[in-house]
C-alpha cells in the first residue's frame, strides 16, 4: 500500500506530562487501552506488518488493520478499518498515525486520520467525534492515573450518511 495517496482530513494535537515511553504504551497495551478507550481494547503484533485489532467491550472484533510503521516509542502507523459490512470497499482504508515527541516536561501527541480519497463532513464526523474523547480519556488516565468513562455512539450525520450509501451499521 502507498500511504502517500493518502491525505490527512483530521489531525489532533495534545500535550500530556508523561513520558513517550507511556504514551506509546498506552496506545498500544489492550489493558491501558480498555481503561480511556470506552472498554475497547487494542491489541497488535509489534512489529511492521503485524496484526492491528480493536476489541469491542463484549470481545467483538470492531476494527481490523495492520502495523504500517512500528518506531517505538516515537511513530506508529495502523490501518484502522471499521468491521461493518460494507464500510472498507464504499469508504477505502483509513491509516491512523501517532507520532509521539518529546516537548520539556511533557510529551506532544499528534494523531493523524488519513484517506486515500475526498469523504464528506458527514463520513468524518465519526472520527471528529471520537478522537477528541479518546484522547481526552488517554490524557487524564496518563496525568491523573483515572481516565473519565465518556458515553459515546456514532454521530447521527454518520449514521444517516452511511444509511444513503447502502451500509448497514449495528
Amino acid at each position: 500500500m502507498n500511504l502517500d495517496q493518502f491525505k490527512p482530513l483530521t489531525v489532533y494535537t495534545i500535550y500530556i506530562a508523561s513520558t513517550p515511553e507511556k504514551v506509546w504504551e498506552a496506545l498500544t497495551s489492550a489493558e491501558f487501552s480498555k481503561q480511556y478507550f470506552s472498554g475497547f481494547a487494542v491489541e497488535m503484533e509489534p512489529k511492521l506488518g503485524g496484526s492491528f485489532i480493536v476489541h469491542a467491550p463484549d470481545g467483538s472484533e470492531h476494527i481490523r488493520g495492520e502495523v504500517f510503521e512500528y518506531d517505538p516509542p516515537r511513530r506508529l502507523t495502523v490501518s484502522w478499518n471499521v468491521n461493518w459490512p460494507d464500510l472498507v470497499e464504499k469508504l477505502g482504508t483509513t491509516i491512523v498515525t501517532y507520532e509521539i515527541e518529546p516537548a520539556g516536561e511533557a510529551v506532544r501527541l499528534t494523531l493523524s486520520q488519513r484517506h486515500d480519497r475526498e469523504l464528506s463532513d458527514d463520513i468524518l464526523s465519526g472520527g471528529r467525534t471520537g478522537w477528541p474523547a479518546i484522547l481526552s480519556g488517554l490524557k487524564s488516565l496518563l496525568e491523573t492515573g483515572k481516565a473519565p468513562q465518556i458515553e459515546m455512539s456514532p454521530p447521527v450525520r454518520l449514521l444517516e450518511a452511511l444509511k444513503a450509501m447502502g451500509i448497514k451499521t449495528p
